[in-house]
């Protein structure tokens, strides 16, 4: 592996024009596909395998006019204080804002709320459903333009008037900040790194290519293949930060060759084939992890990981082939400027002999070996405080509640959580979660009579809607409107209560009953969420299991990084619970409505971080490995870890988190977790973990931590990521030795 991206490193430097060219085009080619692409269509949920699901696609078979694809709008109106609906003259500017509503541009029809019994027992509550011909994300401005100035109108007239529905409009806020903020962050952290701005924009520039390209082709494909438009987000967000990354180990090592005098094309070659080695295997286990989410069986997280998965593997293409071919364009420029005279054989300033004097008389070790020592030092200790505050703030995901979002869960000074408040006040808490009920039979109607009243004298149902048939007659729907909420535990056992008494109910009739609508749909991907978890989490960790074996050749390191894993991602999944579930330091972070974490978060964090862990484990524990193999002690390798890849490893993290903790300002909530939990969980895994927990280990199990038996060393494939092969093969490689000529020299 070493030796082929040596190679590959090698001419990349030499063929920097055409390689720039080749990425140029390619990044061309996928802007062009991506503008001239049809849009994707509207997102589609589905849960294969599931009483939903079913429900679903009988509806869509027997009833097809009652599931289109046209959006629709619920307006909630109250009557003025102490007046009823009923009223005449209420009466009347119901009818007239029905009226107005059923004439605005793209509407099909308002429901009438005095014919279709859709005023409350109170009298001082109604509501009419308003239905669009096109889908949400087709319905114009000109259309949501008529539909709020119904609604001011009415408001005029002194009622309360709010709206749901997927029509409605939803405010967001101006794109691309989330971005430029992370990006700005990391910078700064590079500049600091790097002290040069060559070097710190390289990396940013490279992942900005690579995340254009992986974008440009997710949405050129998003039609084609159907993909979310939450595709590009999470691609955006995980290809950002690893592109920045794994470009920046790459120019961290071809700075320490450079250090030692090597030729510059070598210095490249040798760089992409150490470092570049160790971002090859950390973007597989990134990649595994993104693509193992098929295994949840859930098309839209599959069509997710599979999309942010394809951006970095771009980032890992970009990152061997063209950060090589940039520092052929800067092979000074990318030095610290004290290095750059050195190696140019010009003199150094007075001050900088004198610091450099300084330097070689202290023969001080950097921070990281320093902490390094410390840890040698205080292993037991390092390794006890790490596991108990990891395991202390972690105590919150005991008390983890998933669930999906809502207009219930919208912050309380929406129009549309204010139109879910009024219908649960007026109709019962039950309404904004009604369930749908099939009977697919010979004689539906007749069987569904017979569910009605059964189903009529079961706990927990406050309402049974009358048996509608289709046209054919074998086959017949029942609404039914629970006593709580959709998100109450009470409905929870109802649906499961439901699905058990009418599966039998089918049985005996030889017919099929089912229970299904958004509540149940809801439910049942969380448990599909719930029961996928564990096999995820096994395929994934094990596939990833034996890839660190190949990298590593040993046991104890593969297990020490899968441990630390679960350690990093269950602390922050209990930051996630206490701040979006309990509500704490929810004003700083901005949680309007304190609730159930979204069921799709904990599983994407997992599966992200679990990759990202893996990068910090593959690129540390890399240089640790390299010099153990090359002869150092298992201690003195720590050290050697520490002051080689410390400092760089460390700025990973920060970059890292600095670009998820942009979208916490996202309004996208699911966003919001995800971008707050993996900014925890990188700070986590990477300064607790991997920089404490992790050496603590080595210390305390020294020789024995890179143990593996001879008959499994042989059989196994030799990556060669420490590079021991090609630094053989280069030994006889002389390195530049003498300054550089003036013209060579650019600094």
């Amino acid at each position: 592996m070493a030796t082929l991206l040596y190679k590959i490193g090698r001419l990349a430097f030499r063929r920097r024009g055409l390689m720039v060219l080749l990425w140029i085009l390619v990044l061309g080619g996928t802007g062009v596909a991506a503008s001239s692409a049809p849009p994707p269509p509207a997102d589609t949920f589905s849960m294969p395998d599931t009483e939903s699901q079913k429900t679903v696609d009988l509806l869509q078979e027997k009833f097809p006019a009652a599931n289109a694809d046209g959006a629709s709008a619920r307006v909630v109106v109250r009557a003025p204080a102490s007046g009823k609906i009923s009223d005449p003259d209420a009466r009347k500017s119901v009818t007239a804002l029905v009226d107005d509503l059923s004439g605005a541009p793209q509407v099909v029809t308002a429901s009438d709320p005095f014919a279709s019994n859709a005023v409350s027992e109170d009298g001082t509550t109604a509501y009419t459903v308003v239905t669009y011909e096109v889908t949400a994300m087709e319905v114009t401005d000109k259309a949501h333009d008529a539909l709020l100035k119904a609604a001011e109108d009415a408001r005029a007239e002194g009622f309360k008037v709010e709206m749901g529905g997927d029509a409605i409009p939803v405010e967001q806020a101006a794109g691309g900040t989330a971005e430029s903020i992370g990006v700005g962050v990391a910078a700064l952290i590079l500049l600091v790194t790097f002290g040069s701005l060559v070097a710190a924009g390289m990396p940013l520039l490279t992942a900005l290519l690579g995340v254009g390209i992986g974008v440009s082709a997710i949405a050129a494909l998003g039609s084609t293949l159907g993909l979310p438009s939450t595709s590009t987000t999470l691609a955006l967000m995980i290809g950002l930060a690893v592109g920045i990354d794994y470009a920046l180990f790459i120019v961290s090592r071809y700075r320490a060759e450079m250090a030692e005098s090597r030729d510059r094309e070598d210095a490249a070659g040798r760089a992409v084939g150490t470092a570049g080695s160790a971002v090859v295997f950390a973007g597989l286990t990134v990649i595994v992890a993104l693509a193992g989410l098929a295994v949840v069986n859930v098309p839209i997280l599959t069509k997710m990981g599979l999309a942010a998965a394809g951006t970095v593997a771009i980032a890992v293409l970009v990152a061997v082939t063209l950060v090589p071919a940039l520092l052929a364009f800067a092979p000074f420029k990318v030095l610290p400027r004290r290095d750059r005279k050195r190696i140019a054989g010009k003199p150094l300033s007075e001050r900088q002999q004198r610091k450099a004097a300084k330097q070689a008389a202290r023969q001080r070790p950097n921070l990281g070996a320093r902490w390094a020592g410390f840890v040698l030092r205080r292993p037991a200790v390092v390794l006890l405080l790490g596991v108990l505050s990891l395991g202390v703030v972690a105590v919150p995901a005991t008390q983890l509640e998933l669930g999906l979002p809502g207009e219930g869960t919208m912050a309380p000074d929406t129009t549309q959580r204010k139109a879910y408040d009024m219908l649960s006040d007026s109709f019962g808490p039950g309404f904004n979660g009604p369930l749908l009920v099939t009977v697919e039979a010979d004689d539906a109607k007749s069987l569904g009579e017979a569910v009605v009243a059964e189903l009529s004298d079961q706990p927990g149902v406050a309402q049974v809607g009358p048996v509608t048939p289709n046209k054919e007659g074998d086959t017949a729907i029942i609404s039914v409107v629970p006593d709580e909420g959709p998100t109450d535990d009470q409905t929870k056992e109802l649906v499961t209560d439901l699905r058990g008494e009418m599966g039998d109910v089918g049985r005996d009739q030889d017919a099929e009953v089912l229970v299904g609508g958004q509540t149940a749909m809801f439910l049942d991907f969380s448990k599909t969420l719930d029961d996928a978890l564990l096999p995820y989490l096994a395929l994934v960790v094990g596939l990833a299991f034996l890839l660190l074996i190949l990298v590593f050749r040993s046991f104890l390191v593969p297990l020490k990084a899968a441990l630390g894993f679960l350690l990093s991602v269950s602390a922050a999944l209990g930051a996630v619970v206490a701040i979006f579930q309990w509500g704490w330091f929810a004003d700083i972070v901005g949680v309007d409505q304190p609730g159930p974490i979204m069921s799709t978060m904990p599983i994407i964090m997992i599966g992200v971080v679990f990759g990202l862990a893996m990068d910090y484990e593959v690129f540390l524990v890399t240089r640790m490995r390299e010099a153990y193999v090359h002869g150092e002690s298992s201690d003195q390798a720590i050290v050697t870890g520490f002051r080689h890849g410390g400092r760089v490893v460390a700025a990973a993290a920060l970059i890292m988190t600095s670009v998820f903790s942009g979208f916490i300002m996202e309004d996208n909530v699911l966003v919001r977790m995800i971008g707050l939990g993996l900014a925890l969980a990188v700070l986590f895994d990477a300064f607790v973990v991997r920089m404490a927990i992790i050496p603590a280990l080595f210390a305390v199990l020294g020789d024995r931590a890179w143990w593996l038996p001879r008959w499994i060393d042989r059989a196994l494939p030799d990556v060669d990521v420490e590079g021991e092969k090609l630094s053989r093969r280069l030994a006889e490689v002389p390195r530049a030795g003498g300054p550089v000529h003036e013209r060579e020299y650019s600094g």
